[in-house]
């Protein structure tokens, strides 16, 4: 006599299958289906069976099934009850059933090692040779995912880093003092660094100060959450806006918080103007909150830091200041590289560059788009594929007033030399 039982789950059965599924585990490593997953799938009642011994249950095996495939989420066992071929019994019986409701497909994967392992194999389950298991898990729990929503987040697609043409240097500025840091806690806390919590972007408009807060939430896996004073004031009123949503912020594991254009509640205090002044103390205060948890990175961004109150770019407040100014000649070159492939287009890349001395990144996008739209039309008014040559792109960068004069360069190089903190 095998001394079990295998019959059908049935509801009742719940709470002894996770007392079981505790008491199972062999390998130490945590399975690929959460526990949570399997009673889901026993809610749900999709295909289950237990073994009972002496009206207790003793092992379980669970599965959850997608049109014609299957996949076996838990096979667990009482440790008395191991290596008794009670796995081969648990699995043959789900088999059966899978395979009778129309399943052609059953699939399992397993640490190595694990309570279930032999029992597969006995039961003529092929392992996959050469297979390399992927993962890549949500870094939002469904609470906190729901907050995010209310608050107006977003988990920016991965991929953004990667997307960001050019601007090889301030890429690589960004990757090493924000990125690694945060992406590998462990190893910078081993060199005595500290994470950094705040981050103030200067540079003039269009320089991709917004493109690089979204491309960092991306690269650590992140939700962004962007403020806007103008909205937080017609909710709330600022200072008390900035305080609540602050607080609302401390309640979440991981976000990066950005602020655009933070001049307009961060500018020069004027003790004439009683509500400035108690924005920006509020703001100061919201910051030190903020850098006391872990998890969390503050990136603010302005077109002239010189309009920013002193006390807000104090040491202490803000670990870096970093210019992002006009891309230079490899950095545009790079940028047109990009528009180009999408394009289709066979164009001097390098002659490009050398007449958009100046433009930023969103004028090079301009002249791009304009110069695609033009393709397109001519496409569709000829029906001939029309492609965009060089010539086709000087004339567009001919007629693009650059976002940067000279004069604002020459500032925003003066402003670097002065705030820039590397």
């Amino acid at each position: 006599m095998a001394g079990w039982l295998v019959r059908d789950y049935s509801q009742n059965d719940l709470e002894a299958v996770v007392r079981v599924d505790t008491e199972s585990g062999t390998a130490g490593e945590p399975p690929l289906f959460p526990l949570s997953d399997a009673v889901a799938a026993l809610q749900a009642l999709h295909p289950a069976v237990v073994a009972v011994a002496d009206d207790v249950v003793v092992g379980a095996a669970v599965s959850r099934v997608e049109g014609d495939r299957a996949w076996i989420l838990r096979v667990c066992m009482a440790p008395a009850w191991r290596r008794r071929e009670l796995g081969s019994a648990l699995i043959t019986a789900l088999e059966n059933r899978l395979f009778a409701g129309g399943v052609r497909t059953v699939h399992a994967v397993l640490p190595e090692g694990e309570t279930g392992a032999a029992a597969l194999c006995d039961c003529d389950f092929g392992a996959r040779p050469g297979l390399v298991f992927f993962e890549k898990r949500r870094p939002v729990t469904p609470q906190a995912a729901g907050m995010l929503s209310s608050l107006g987040a977003e988990l920016p697609p991965g991929g953004l880093w990667q997307k960001v043409a050019g601007m090889h240097r301030e890429k690589r500025l960004i990757e090493r003092r924000l990125v690694l840091p945060l992406a590998h806690p462990e190893l910078a806390a081993q060199h005595g660094v500290e994470l950094p919590r705040a981050v103030m972007l200067f540079g003039p408009p269009g320089t991709g100060k917004s493109t690089f807060a979204h491309a960092i939430a991306s690269r650590l896996g992140w939700p962004l959450l962007e403020l806007f004073p103008a909205r937080l004031a017609a909710e709330y009123g600022l200072a008390t806006g900035l305080n609540r949503r602050f607080d609302e912020i401390a309640r979440l594991d991981h976000v990066l918080v950005f602020i655009d254009e933070v001049e307009e509640i961060a500018g020069t205090r004027c003790g004439a103007n009683a509500t400035a002044v108690g924005v920006v103390n509020e703001l100061l205060k919201a910051i030190v909150r903020f850098r006391s948890q872990d998890g969390r990175l503050l990136v603010c961004a302005t077109n002239n830091v010189t309009t920013l109150d002193s006390a807000f770019l104090r040491h202490g407040r803000f670990d870096y200041v970093l210019p992002i100014g006009p891309p230079d000649r490899s950095a545009r070159v790079a940028l047109w590289e990009s528009y180009l492939a999408r394009a289709g287009a066979e164009a001097d890349s390098g002659a490009l560059s050398s007449a958009s001395e100046g433009f930023t990144p969103a004028d090079i996008a301009h002249v791009a788009r304009t110069v695609s739209q033009a393709q397109f039309e001519r496409t569709f008014d000829t029906g001939a594929r029309a492609r965009p040559t060089t010539d086709h792109y000087l004339d567009a960068i001919r007629d693009t007033k650059p976002t940067v004069s000279a004069a604002m360069a020459q500032e925003f190089a003066e402003q670097t030399e002065k705030f820039a903190r590397l």
